[in-house]
This record gives C-alpha cells, sequence and structure tokens, in this order.
C-alpha cells in the first residue's frame, strides 16, 4: 500500500515534469487578471464574467415596527415579497405606521375591527405616513376612529395612501370585485339630528346630549355639542375595494363620517368600488375637497342626519355593472329633526349609468348646487317631500328648497314624479337658478374610466357661479363640474383608474 507522504511527492513530481513540458512562457498564475497565453502566443478571449444575480422582486423587510405584530410575508401581484405587519385591537396613545425604504418592503394588515382609542376613556392617535399600503382580508376587518381620538393619513400626490384588499394586494381583483374588507369609519362630537339618547329637537339645532350609534360597528356611538371637533387629517388616500354588510341594512361604508367636525382635514380621497356607499356623512361639520367615488355599488354620495356642511370638486362615476343613485340625501322619516340638514356641493360631476336617478333628495334637508353636471340614460333630479321644498322659515333652522345654480342636465329625464313632488313643482325649482340647462346634450369626453367624466364642449359653454358667495370654504373657479378639461391636473397622480397614465384599481398596489 502507498504511504500519504509517498503520494504527495509523487503527485507534485508529475505536476512539476507537466510544467516543464509546457515552458514557463505558457503558464498563467492562478487568478492573474488579462489574456492568457496559449502555445501559439496568440491572446485567448477575455473569460465571459459570470453574470451579477438577479435580486429577487422585492425584498421583505426583518421586522414590524413597534406596535405591529410580525404574521410573516405576503407576495403581491407585482412578485414583491413585503413584509406583513399586523394591527389588532385598541390603538391608546401613539402609533405610527411608518414607509420604510424599498429594501425594507413592508405592507399593513389589520386585524377584525381595529380601534383608535376609546369611546369616553383612553384616547389615541394613529400616524400612517404617505405611502403607505394597509390592507384587510374580509369584511370583519375594518378601521374605527373613536369620539376623541384622531387619525392622521396624509400622502401626498406622488405618494397616496393606500386602504385595499388582500386579494388587491395579491392582483386578483376584477373591474366588478366590491366588498372584500370593512371599510373606515370616523366618529366625532359634532352635532347630529337623529338620537338614539338625547332631548327632543330644539330650535336652532342646540342639543347638549345627540348621541347615536354608527351603522356598521357594534355599539359606536357618535354626536355631540362640538361644531369645531378635529378627528385628525385625511388627505391624499385610496380606499380600493371596501364594505360590507353587518346584518340586514347595516352596512359598512367605504368611509363613514358620523358626528365629524369642521375641526378635521378630509381632501384628495378617493373609494374605488365599495359594496355600499362611497362615503357617508351622519351629522358632523366636516367639508372636503377633491372627492372621487368610482365603481360604487350603492350610492357615491350619501349625507343624512342632520349634516351640515361643504364638499368641492366631487367626482362621482359609477362603473358599467354597478351602482344605485350617485347622490341620496336624506333624513327620511325624521324630517322636523334639528339641526336641519344642509349640504352644499360645488363644482361636481355625477355620472349614472342607470342604476336609478343621478339625484334623490328627500328628508326635509337643504340642498344646494353650484357648477353642477348631472349625466345619465335615466332621471337627473328625484324630490320627495313637503318638507324639501317648503319655504325658507317655514320650520326652525328651514333656508328654503334646493337651490341650483349654473347647473347642467344630460339625462334620459330631467326631473322624475314618483307621486311625491310632481316635475312642474321641481322643474319650478331648478329654473329659478341662473344659467340651468335642463335638457342639454353631453359632450363629456372619456379616459380611462369607463364612463365620461371630462367637460366637453357644451358643459364648458355654461357660464360658472361664483360659489364663494354661497360658502367661504369654497373656490371660485371658471369653469363646471369636477373637471374642466383633459389637462386638469387635480385628480390625476393620486387616483387609480381614472387616467390612462395612472394605474389601474385592479393592478396591485406597488409596495417597494
Amino acid at each position: 500500500m502507498m504511504t500519504k507522504q509517498f503520494r504527495s511527492v509523487l503527485f507534485a513530481s508529475a505536476a512539476a515534469l507537466a510544467v516543464t513540458a509546457c515552458g514557463a512562457d505558457d503558464v498563467a498564475s492562478p487568478g492573474e487578471g488579462g489574456n492568457v497565453t496559449i502555445n501559439n502566443n496568440t491572446p485567448a478571449p477575455a473569460p465571459t464574467p459570470t453574470p451579477t444575480p438577479t435580486p429577487p422582486a422585492g425584498t421583505p423587510a426583518t421586522d414590524c415596527p413597534a406596535g405591529t405584530a410580525n404574521v410573516g410575508t405576503i407576495t403581491t401581484g407585482n412578485n414583491e415579497m413585503a413584509r406583513n405587519c399586523q394591527v389588532a385591537g385598541v390603538i391608546q396613545g401613539n402609533l405610527t405606521l411608518p414607509k420604510r425604504p424599498d429594501t425594507e418592503n413592508t405592507v399593513y394588515s389589520l386585524s377584525g375591527a381595529v380601534e383608535v382609542g376609546v369611546d369616553g376613556g383612553a384616547t389615541g392617535i394613529l400616524t400612517i405616513e404617505p405611502g403607505v399600503t394597509v390592507f384587510g382580508s374580509s369584511g370583519g376587518d375594518f378601521l374605527l376612529v373613536n369620539r376623541g381620538s384622531q387619525l392622521f393619513a396624509e400622502g401626498t400626490a406622488s405618494a397616496p395612501i393606500i386602504f385595499t384588499s388582500r386579494q388587491n394586494i395579491q392582483g386578483t381583483t376584477t373591474a366588478d370585485s366590491i366588498g372584500q374588507w370593512g371599510g373606515i369609519v370616523i366618529l366625532g362630537r359634532a352635532p347630529i339630528s337623529d338620537c338614539a339618547t338625547g332631548g327632543a329637537s330644539n330650535p336652532g339645532g342646540t342639543r347638549t346630549d345627540c348621541e347615536a350609534i354608527v351603522e356598521g360597528p357594534s355599539n359606536a356611538v357618535y354626536g355631540g355639542t362640538i361644531p369645531t371637533d378635529s378627528s385628525g387629517r385625511i388627505s391624499f388616500v385610496q380606499v380600493r375595494y371596501p364594505g360590507f354588510e353587518v346584518s340586514p341594512g347595516n352596512e359598512l361604508n367605504g368611509i363613514t363620517l358620523a358626528g365629524v367636525g369642521s375641526g378635521t382635514f378630509f381632501q384628495n380621497i378617493q373609494v374605488h368600488n365599495s359594496s355600499d356607499d362611497g362615503i357617508e356623512w351622519f351629522g358632523g361639520r366636516v367639508n372636503g375637497k377633491n372627492l372621487a367615488l368610482t365603481g360604487i355599488d350603492d350610492d357615491s354620495v350619501d349625507s343624512d342626519s342632520g349634516y351640515q356642511g361643504a364638499n368641492q370638486f366631487v367626482l362621482a362615476t359609477q362603473r358599467p355593472n354597478g351602482g344605485d343613485k350617485v347622490m341620496e340625501a336624506d333624513s327620511n322619516g325624521d324630517e322636523d329633526a334639528e339641526p336641519r340638514q344642509r349640504h352644499k356641493l360645488a363644482n361636481i360631476t355625477f355620472v349614472s349609468n342607470g342604476g336609478d336617478e343621478v339625484a334623490q333628495l328627500r328628508g326635509g334637508g337643504d340642498y344646494e348646487f353650484y357648477n353642477a353636471v348631472f349625466n345619465g340614460p335615466d332621471q337627473c333630479i328625484n324630490i320627495d317631500g313637503a318638507a324639501t321644498v317648503q319655504a325658507a322659515g317655514a320650520a326652525a333652522d328651514e333656508n328654503g328648497p334646493p337651490i341650483f345654480q349654473s347647473t347642467f342636465l344630460s339625462c334620459g329625464t330631467a326631473f322624475e314624479d314618483d307621486g311625491n313632488i310632481t316635475v312642474a313643482i321641481i322643474q319650478t325649482l331648478f329654473n329659478a337658478g341662473t344659467n340651468n340647462t335642463e335638457n342639454g346634450t353631453s359632450t363629456l369626453a372619456s379616459s380611462a374610466w369607463p364612463l365620461a367624466f371630462i367637460n366637453g364642449a357644451n358643459e364648458s359653454g355654461v357660464t360658472p357661479f361664483a360659489a364663494s358667495g354661497a360658502d367661504s370654504f369654497f373656490e371660485d373657479v371658471n369653469y363646471i363640474g369636477a373637471v374642466q378639461d383633459a389637462n386638469d391636473m387635480r385628480f390625476m397622480g393620486w387616483t387609480c383608474g381614472l387616467y390612462a397614465a395612472d394605474p389601474a384599481c385592479t393592478a396591485a398596489p406597488t409596495i417597494g
């Protein structure tokens, strides 16, 4: 048997002989750069460098921020992998959901009813940074901000905050997907008219103890005596595929604003494909601008319970296979309650697919429309209830019948008579305003959305009304409708699906 020492000597000798046979000029040192020389002294081609491995599409963070739970990773429809950081229970004190670097992909999820603060108890503040994505996995997952607590969800035009569903994260939503998670509920301490507890109506709408249980969540209370109450700041936010029927007739909307005060900042908001209403105001005093309601399955805009506020630049378009009324204004059955509802809207474009009339006004409220565009294949306006059309001063806090100024109607039928307020009465009210068009021809232009919403020649030909005279919250602009023309950037960049340059709402949000 050959010993290990003898084998080493033998192999070394053989290697030395091989080197001697080739000659010193034929050998390159291992690891030496440059070309390799072969026997005929012709340079050999440089070796092909080893390709740099392609990094995975999205690298998940290794951990989760304080106050959230690490529940693993999720792979998105963009083939990104993100850390799933879960928020659950009651948020007390301050919690921030940060936007982490692209090398630390993080998405946040809601587990059940996530509440900010405790009504009548500990307060909470939830801050969500620009570019953050939050999702729910089922109708039971929703965000609720209790009275006295606040939400600061302030995205930017280039980095909106997106609330959506697990299916949308994973890229499996379709144009008709709705109701895949709960939605957002914000409860405030501003006055309301429909009381579960509290005294009877008082002239002028002054109540000291009117409170109610909000639609959707169990035993969540809203209402109070602070008109200027602040529930925080919400801006540049998308809410995709929300809505959930908790029980028959008791549903979560895309966004519910219940008793929310005027100290709350609420602008640049999109709600897309909600199974119930897009935004519903239950009383309160909060104003809003730049509101896009797209593909809503019930009413895009719904106000009741003594809401008194102003909204400007409101774009509401129904998808081809869904939608009820574009706007329902209602305190039906409580017409004499105070404070009386007074909803003012300026520069709105409401586009129906024919699911119902464009706008139904009832419940004894006061409604004002300035620089409005109504479009749809059926009726434009339906008004119900003697209290809705009664003269100013006929009842306490009564400001008079609905007001229309610089309003352009292009519907199959301008007004609806359903056996209540006649077409003749509605027509008289409508024509009492200035620069109104009863039977116009729509020239609305389309973009990426299935229904057109950009002003054309006929809409642009209407002389606008100086809306600031009706409410100081309104800006005066030189056009009617929510979108002036194809160059109007108001809704571009921070919404989904409206413009060809923007991502489709069905597309998974970019996490990294």
